[in-house]
């Protein structure tokens, strides 16, 4: 029998090697299809007496990256259509659906016959939870090899037996901490928990699983024999008794309740190992049931698995426009943000030219991606040899002439209007016709920049966001003349250099800073309200922020927040500004010195390691201190919640952001906003459009009009319309504009 995605050959030992290698994928994903096929494998080698055992390996680079997006747009499609049709029978079709996987692999584990999981590279969530269900599992020691249950982090859990297999493997506390997390393990780490069998040369891989059949290897699961007992003895031991109380507590503490999927975790793993194992795979199936139907998991799922691949594959690239040849990209700016894009683009395997004022500003951004190298190279995510390769790439020079051959020039200098015209007129006194122009600036608008330029159909803004080898996130801002192909080299560039790109038309703090900025003078409002500093970044942390406010303010640095404001109030008059916050601010520059982390004191004082930073605490002298207890926690919450999702809101409603998915995964990945609501737009479709006007009148009455509902969501909310209905991203084909 033949295969669409496997390959099965049987040795002259009986063993079956099946080879799983999906045409037309860069790495294999569960689909119906390949389900169907596992199946249908299972059931032809336990009736071919021939057939002795079973290796199961991949044909990529990768073993496999989970799930494919449209198995899970399949399964949210069919709830919410069944819904309208049989509420009840919709939630069943839901349970037999999330079950589908989960007794698959109790299929392959009871079959009779031995199964050994070869795991050659990347192994993910339902491909790590089939090896799991095999008898025997043997990893590559390769560099790329990677193994993770990462579902919470996209609002669900392990579902296909992850949870019941992964507690009866190793200790309760471990099993814990993996799956509640979304840990990634090596191959070492998996060994020691007892969730591989051996660690192999990638060469002996093969070998070392048939040789496990060849050496007697049981076609039993240790829980399936008589008198097994969990890693720790289960629940009913001493060291359960100081565990299992605790966890939830724990678990709170981490997430602050905003996350039901690792709550989930938790049930699914205390109750699974009081019950025998297929009644432990059913209490999973019915939390995981229960999961898919929350919106955690709904907007979660969206944004940060959907979107965030969608986005990633050029979603927002215009049509009719070629794949661009980028071979050589010209950085101008050796600064450390200058530095940090030529290391990431010479990590994409592309020549960069990196130019400064002389050679010596110019090698000093090469040595800056030097460090950097050494620091991958150092924690073992990168080779010598790479790293070599890398910095061969990057050549530092004072010389424009060497952009006459180039792709594409970012630059990244000195955010001054006067610096930048400069740099465009000689670079665009040598660039060659076709070349594009992309400048990193993070608070000028591209259109104005555009008009120091002869070509600004050319002309495009490509956003950074620092540290640039590590944020995932690049905005591209398109100008008022921005054309097609400059769109789509901006957007192949991002791709190659492995960033999720988000495309916004043009305004002053483009999409994330108008948001950040937003975040931080809602802090300022509540430090000038006497709300204690402690509170405001608890508050945002219980929120689900992952740094509070004022902590943020310190790494974009104050004296940054007070250059934005006072080119603000230049170019936009006084009301541009709060005074209030403009008075904060020029005394905490001005008068204390007080610039942020870079000069170690901020609204934090930062002293020399291994001490901590800590709040100022000059800070409650700077106004009349509210007490804790007449300070409503919830509803500083949902002002710094609020305060963000109305500014995505306004820029949905200028036309700035023209996609919702932009926004929501925008706003995660640029400066995490609640990673749990899905984004900020799926924020306020979460709660409905009418609820959340309903309380930004009601914040706007007691905290200021800047929290009043804008005319766009009041008109929603009269329709009962949602963003993602309103601007559906699917309704048509999207243009840039």
């Amino acid at each position: 029998m033949t295969y669409k995605n496997f390959t099965v050959e049987t040795d002259a030992d009986g063993i079956a090697l099946v080879t799983w290698n999906m045409p037309d994928k860069s790495m294999n994903v569960f689909t119906v299809e390949v389900m169907d096929e596992i199946e249908a494998i299972v059931d032809a080698t336990v009736a071919d007496e021939a057939v002795k055992g079973v290796v199961f390996t991949s044909g990529k680079s990768s073993f496999s990256g989970g799930a494919d997006l449209t198995m899970i747009k399949g399964m949210f499609s069919m709830l919410h259509e069944e819904k309208v049709k049989d509420p009840a029978n919709a939630v069943q079709k839901l349970f037999d659906a999330a079950g589908r996987m989960s007794w698959l692999w109790r299929k392959i584990e009871t079959n009779g016959k031995p199964w050994v999981s070869a795991i050659n590279g990347t192994c993910m969530g339902g491909a790590f939870e089939l090896s799991l269900a095999c008898h025997g599992r043997v990893a590559s020691n390769a560099k790329s090899v990677k193994l993770a249950l990462p579902e919470v982090k996209v609002g669900i859990f392990p579902g296909a037996g992850g949870t019941q297999r992964v507690s009866r493997l190793t200790n309760a506390q471990d099993a814990l901490q993996m799956m509640t997390t979304g840990q990634t393990l090596t191959p070492q780490r998996a060994k020691a928990m007892n969730l591989v069998h051996q660690v192999v040369e990638p060469d002996q891989l093969i070998s070392a699983a048939k040789q496990m059949i060849k050496d007697g290897l049981k076609p039993v699961a240790p829980w399936d024999e008589k008198g097994f007992k969990a890693p720790g003895g289960g629940i009913w031991t001493p060291a359960s008794a100081q565990l299992w109380p605790a966890a939830p507590a724990i678990l709170r503490r981490e997430t602050a309740g905003n996350y039901p999927a690792a709550l989930a975790i938790l049930k699914c793993v205390y109750e699974g190992l009081q019950v025998p194992f297929d009644t432990g795979l059913r209490i999973e199936q019915r939390y995981f049931t229960q999961i898919v139907q929350t919106t955690e998991a709904f907007s979660m799922i969206r944004s940060l698995f959907i979107s965030l691949q969608e986005l990633g594959k050029g979603a927002r690239r215009p049509a009719g426009q070629p794949k661009s040849d980028i071979k050589k990209v010209g950085v101008v700016g050796a600064g450390f943000m200058g530095a940090s894009i030529a290391y990431v683009t010479a990590a994409a395997g592309l020549a960069v030219v990196l130019i400064d004022r002389d050679m010596e500003a110019a090698n000093k951004g090469k040595a800056v991606a030097e460090n950097l190298v050494a620091g991958a190279v150092g924690k073992g995510k990168m080779t010598k040899e790479a790293g070599e390769k890398l910095l061969s790439l990057i050549t530092p020079t004072e010389d424009y002439n060497t952009l006459s051959d180039a792709d594409l020039v970012i630059e990244a200098v000195f955010e001054d209007r006067d610096v930048k015209k400069a740099v465009i007129e000689k670079v665009e006194a040598v660039l060659p016709e076709g070349a594009i122009f992309a400048s990193n600036t993070s608070t000028l608008p591209i259109t104005g920049l555009a008009k120091n330029s002869k070509r600004p159909v050319d002309f495009i803004g490509v956003h950074f966001f620092s540290p640039v080898e590590k944020m995932m996130l690049t905005e591209v801002i398109l100008g008022e003349q921005t054309g097609d192909k400059a769109l789509a080299v901006a957007l192949d560039y991002v791709s190659m250099i492995k960033k999720t790109p988000i495309v916004v038309n043009d305004t002053r703090g483009f999409f994330v800073n108008r948001c950040v900025f937003r975040y931080i003078n809602e802090a300022y409002d509540m430090l000038i309200e006497g709300v204690p500093a402690v509170m405001i970044e608890n508050a945002a942390k219980m929120a689900g922020m992952p740094v509070g406010p004022l902590s943020l303010n310190d790494e974009v640095a104050v004296d940054l927040s007070q250059k934005i404001m006072k080119a603000s109030i230049a170019d936009l008059g006084a009301d541009a500004v709060v005074p209030e916050h403009m008075s904060l601010i020029n005394k905490m520059v001005d008068e204390l010195d007080r610039r942020g982390r870079k000069n170690g004191k901020g609204f934090y004082d930062y002293p020399a390691k291994p001490l901590k930073k800590s709040l100022w605490p000059g800070l409650k002298d700077l106004y009349a201190q509210k007490k804790p207890a007449d300070v409503d926690v919830t509803v500083l919450k949902q002002r710094l919640l609020v305060t963000i999702a109305l500014e995505a809101a306004r820029t949905m409603e200028e036309g700035i952001v023209t996609d919702p998915r932009e926004a929501d995964v925008g706003s995660i990945l640029g400066f995490g906003f609640a990673p749990y609501t899905g984004g900020t737009l799926s924020y306020i479709d979460g709660m409905g459009v009418k609820t959340f006007v309903e309380l930004c009148e009601k914040l706007a009455k007691d905290y200021g009009p800047h929290f009043a509902p804008t005319p766009l969501l009041k008109e929603m909310a009269q329709k009962g319309e949602t963003f993602y209905g309103r601007f559906d991203p699917y309704g048509a084909v999207k243009t840039a504009a």
